[in-house]
């Protein structure tokens, strides 16, 4: 298509640009003119991150031809922090003061919808900000921080950024790399790419398992213009495997003979970047045999069911056992006792920034930028796909658009070391949010048996759970799951008489990953509900329950582990209570309201506990300090920052045992 010259006003300054038609604005802005402040999440209009200010109105970049722009004004959150905010930059301000900022990949959308809210708004109702910011999502804050943060805006001017020269550990200190954040020039995966980089795409299976035949892929090459190479799993030079625990490595990049889950890459197309961005890889010499697959635990665990690696009897990955006590002689002893069973479906993460980054190679090192939550995983398993030493890795973390753990898992970045490897030419890759969500891993699924009893006076005196989880094609954090589960089920309660197994189960489906909670989360689902079911029967108010049965200093857990200080669920129980009668209250006196009505509403309360680091394993950790001549610090440390804070919350750490403030150090 014809690229059409278009002229339109960008951030105050006149501007021209080719565009061809159906070219989206958003590319327009961030390839043409630089600006990524404005991100791609979706492409289709869901995320907001992509947010303009079009004739002083909101719209999606992404949805937008750029041929539409031409003649109007068009503003990004880089002219927003170069002085064109209604709020002179207290809207900026605000949103540092409040925390508002945390992975940053979805804030300049926000900044941007709420200048559209504010200049004809200045002080709006928490309703209206809720309403203008809808189209914009985030998955870091829960929205409250953003909303204050808004109607802070032009309050009054926020206070300045707060940092303590004495002690900086307990004290509030604005996020130490939030002003990037809030200006847009924080660089995430796809913000600092190349612009001579070729682009790979995968190609990738339609079934979820199936073997496949290549067909002429030179003649596919020659036929291609712009496309330079096809790698496949021939091209490795080191081994065709990878995975986050050593003991359990099983993952190949490109599948070999036979595909395990649908989205699995088989091959990797590599090409001027314009030209491989609008290919058809429908027309890739490769045909398929779909083959029959198991995608539930319960299937994939029968005995006829197809194996999915060898040497795991019935599919079974791994699994995880704790018992304490006698768990008969507990179930004996008590009045009541409740017992159900629950299922958790895949959870998909969802966060805002699709995988993106580059590699270049550099003599006999390969570099690779990209987003990812562990570069040190990383480096280690690109030097085994290379059959280099780790020493000839770097990659590079970028800022990195949210995570919940899937990131943890390596992505994108074998195909960019690959290519970048035999190409020695740098080479990008930036997924779709179809392909993002078809081949990374997510939540486990689960199916679990519970049990709890209690005495008449409302003590636990049993609980018996039996879980099974289904960790996909392949290990991932699978065993972790597996492991924490049995030790987390009985929650952060006194529990004397216990016993837990659990079972992680491959299946054709997407390899189940890290998610926040490594399992705790589904085990918590059973346990929180089947107390409720015991409150109930004793006629115990459910907070009241807990609090009798919650873990205190010096009581053992169910691994017989002892803390004698800082075990402080019993006072965040407590300190719920008015809170809870009041709810309760307000609960009831709705629904008598809402007698005549098929609505109804409720309360509920739950207590979940988790163990920061790894899962009885060692968990080490090294930090280093380097002083420079003009006296500042630098602090070099692994920890990527995904919004949790780290890269402020260490340097508050580290600057009280050098003892120096905290705004003398640099990351």
């Amino acid at each position: 298509m014809t690229d059409v010259t278009i002229q339109f006003e960008l951030n105050g300054e006149p501007v021209s640009t080719g565009a061809s038609a159906g070219r989206r604005l958003s590319r327009v802005l961030r390839e043409d003119f630089g600006l990524t402040g404005t991100k791609v999440g979706c492409n289709a209009g869901d995320c907001g991150a992509c947010t303009v200010l079009v004739d002083s109105r909101a719209v999606c970049a992404c949805m937008m031809p750029a041929q539409q722009a031409a003649g109007r004004s068009v503003e990004t959150v880089e002219g927003l922090a170069n002085g064109r905010s209604s709020c002179s930059g207290r809207l900026q301000q605000s949103f540092l003061q409040h925390g508002a900022a945390q992975c940053g990949i979805c804030t300049p959308g926000m900044l941007v919808a709420a200048e559209a809210l504010l200049r004809n708004i200045p002080h709006p109702s928490e309703q209206q900000v809720e309403d203008a910011i809808g189209g914009v999502l985030c998955r870091c804050t829960g929205y409250r921080k953003i909303i204050s943060a808004i109607m802070d805006a032009n309050a009054s001017r926020p206070a300045e950024p707060q940092t303590v020269s004495s002690v900086a550990v307990g004290e509030p200190v604005v996020r130490l790399d939030g002003s990037p954040k809030v200006s847009g020039t924080d660089l995430f995966g796809a913000d600092a790419l190349p612009a001579d980089a070729l682009l790979a795409r995968a190609i990738r299976s339609p079934c979820p398992r199936a073997t496949f035949e290549f067909g002429n892929i030179d003649e596919y090459i020659a036929k291609s213009p712009g496309v330079v190479a096809v790698f496949t799993a021939k091209d490795i030079p080191g081994q065709n495997c990878f995975g986050v625990i050593p003991e359990f490595v099983d993952q190949p990049v490109f599948a070999e003979a036979e595909t395990r889950f649908e989205g699995e890459a088989v091959a990797l197309v590599v090409g001027v970047a314009d030209i491989v961005h609008d290919l058809d890889l429908s027309l890739f010499p490769v045909t398929w045999r779909k083959l029959p697959e198991v995608r539930t635990s319960a299937s994939a665990a029968d005995e006829t069911a197809p194996q999915l690696h060898p040497g795991r009897e019935k599919n079974r990955l791994t699994g995880g056992f704790v018992q304490t006590g006698d768990v008969d002689e507990g179930f004996a002893a008590a009045s009541v006792a409740a017992e159900g069973t629950f299922t958790t479906g895949f959870i998909e993460h969802a966060y805002i920034e699709p995988e993106a980054g580059f590699a270049r190679r550099v003599g006999d090192r390969i570099e690779v930028q990209a987003c990812t939550q562990a570069p040190y995983m990383d480096r280690d398993s690109l030097a085994g796909l290379l059959g280099i030493a780790k020493q000839q890795v770097r990659v590079i973390p970028t800022s990195v658009g949210g995570g919940f753990g899937s990131k943890l898992d390596l992505s994108l970045q074998p195909f960019l070391a690959i290519a970048a490897w035999h190409l020695k030419q740098p080479v990008k890759m930036v997924y779709s949010r179809a392909e993002s969500m078809l081949s990374t891993t997510k939540r486990h699924p689960s199916h679990i048996r519970a049990k709890i009893a209690a005495n008449k006076n409302g003590k636990i005196t049993a609980m018996s759970v039996d879980g099974i989880f289904n960790t996909g094609a392949y290990a991932s954090w699978g065993p972790t799951v597996a492991n924490r589960v049995p030790i987390h089920a009985g929650g952060p309660y006194h529990i004397q008489n216990y016993r837990a197994e659990s079972s992680a189960i491959h299946t054709h489906c997407p390899p189940s990953g890290a998610f926040r909670g490594f399992g705790v989360p589904q085990s918590a689902v059973a346990q929180e509900t089947l107390l409720d079911l015991l409150a109930e029967q004793l006629q115990i108010d459910p907070l009241d329950f807990r609090i009798q049965n919650a873990l205190t200093n010096g009581l053992p857990t169910v691994t017989g582990q002892r803390f004698e200080s800082g075990v402080g669920i019993a006072a965040c129980f407590n300190a719920l209570k008015p809170y809870w009668q009041q709810a309760l209250e307000s609960a009831a006196s709705r629904n008598r309201s809402a007698a005549q009505t098929p609505v109804r509403y409720g309360v509920g309360v739950a207590g979940l506990w988790y163990g920061c680091g790894n899962t009885s394993l060692p968990n080490p950790s090294t930090i280093r300090v380097g002083l420079r001549n003009d006296g500042r610090v630098v602090l070099f440390q692994g920890a990527v920052d995904i919004g949790q804070g780290s890269n402020t919350v260490i340097s508050q750490i580290c600057a009280d045992a050098v003892g120096l403030p905290v705004e003398k150090f640099d990351l």
